[in-house]
């Protein structure tokens, strides 16, 4: 929907009274063909293709809180698509060329800005390493490019080249990387999805699962009475473990929690996303001139939408190492989302062995910059019964069968780059 600049005065004339809902709030009905539990991007976005894609419109999305009130809105808004192995690189390269169109898709200014992603490398093994997912980036018909120092000095000439620790030796660039607004994304999807049928139920705990005589799912228990489905999919990231334990069902996910700040407003600086390859440092400059940066997860188990000292200490001594200016920012305030983290460090998109249930799960670093692909192949998994070519690696028994996506090696244990 578009405003004109009149429009727009009587709005901010009248304190934006006159604004109505972007999308329904929905009263639960008795049953639908499929309830989505998870009111973040994952689950409106399974939601929006579930009804644009396949036409199944009896969807319901509920979620415990409101919508973006969980890990949606608690990300530092990474889109990238730099991966190495075979099971990764497709599934998050459909991603962002899912992106580069989503504004157009849903009609709604995600804010998309693919400004590049630059990983920085501080050792000979490193670019080595940098070398080899680049040359697998582009096997799979990503861009990628190997930068020298010259070339990230031209790109970031205020960083700390002649470090005693960790001089930069150069950098892998993905130029169609970038940033996207996070909340803006929920909301363009909740918004699409809403107009095309699709109840969207706020204030909804999922207590319990209804099953029947043979132990299938059912249906769920909520806070705000029963709701049949012919078919029920998790996408509540952190929580994931809580939920599906209400179910009898065990998973290979550890929850943590991981932090991030935001700095006062600062004059254009960082030209798009630079991560530090000698600690888990990465930062960006919001449209509001922020620097927007985070780093690892803590390292013991938490539900906590918060983190601890130590965790800050770190983030900022790497910040500090990378680029010494930064200490001279105001840090303006932090906050926590809970990671699902896998044993392997890459997702679950599958059925469960409970019929009736599916799962979206175990998205570690990576849930916000997958959450158009997340949701295109969750839906199709719902809808189809069968896996979407670019998912077909991301099943649940591979823990079992050891068809590890080992992208990093360390699943839940925190990982230093």
């Amino acid at each position: 929907m578009r405003y004109s600049i009149l429009e727009l005065a009587r709005q901010a004339l009248s304190r934006h009274r006159g604004w109505k809902p972007a999308w329904r709030d929905a009263q639960p009905r008795d049953g639908y063909d499929i309830v989505i539990v998870g009111g973040g991007g994952h689950g409106l976005a399974t939601a929006f293709y579930l009804a644009s894609v396949h036409g199944l419109t009896r969807v319901a999305v509920v979620e415990r809180g409101w919508i973006g009130g969980g890990n949606a809105g608690r990300n530092t808004t990474i889109i990238r698509s730099n991966y190495g192995l075979p099971g990764n690189e497709p599934f998050y390269e459909w991603a962002m060329k899912l992106w580069e169109g989503l504004e157009q898709t849903l009609n709604y200014n995600a804010m998309v800005s693919q400004r590049g992603v630059l990983n920085l490398c501080h050792s000979d093994a490193q670019r080595d390493a940098y070398a080899r997912r680049g040359n697998a980036m582009r096997l799979h018909g990503v861009d990628s490019e190997l930068l020298d120092v010259d070339g990230v000095r031209r790109l970031a000439p205020f960083l700390d080249f002649d470090n005693a620790r960790f001089p930069v030796q150069g950098g892998l660039l993905q130029p169609r990387g970038g940033t996207a607004r996070h909340d803006a994304v929920n909301w363009g999807y909740a918004r699409a999805a809403s107009d095309l049928g699709v109840d969207i139920i706020q204030n909804c705990e999922v207590t319990g699962f209804m099953t029947d005589a043979a132990g299938a799912v059912t249906g769920v228990e909520t806070s705000r009475g029963p709701i049949r489905a012919g078919k029920v999919g998790l996408a509540v990231a952190g929580m994931t473990g809580v939920v599906a334990a209400k179910a009898g069902l065990k998973l290979p996910i550890e929850s943590h929690a991981l932090q991030a700040f935001v700095s006062e407003g600062l004059k254009p600086l960082i030209p798009g996303v630079i991560t530090f390859g000698a600690g888990h440092f990465y930062v960006s400059q919001s449209d509001k001139g922020g620097l927007v940066f985070g780093g690892d997860i803590e390292g013991y188990n938490s539900y906590a939408q918060r983190g601890n000292l130590p965790v800050v200490e770190d983030v900022c001594e790497g910040g500090m190492a990378l680029m010494p200016m930064i200490g001279r920012a105001r840090l303006l305030r932090s906050w926590g989302g809970i990671m699902d983290m896998s044993m392997d460090g890459s997702p679950i998109i599958d059925r469960t062995p409970i019929p009736g249930l599916y799962l979206n799960a175990g998205w570690c670093y990576g849930g916000f910059k997958a959450t158009p692909a997340s949701g295109w192949c969750f839906a199709h998994l719902l809808a189809t019964d069968s896996p979407h070519e670019t998912a077909t690696a991301f099943r649940l028994d591979r823990f079992r069968t050891g068809h590890l996506i080992d992208e990093k090696g360390v699943g839940a244990q925190p990982n230093l780059h």
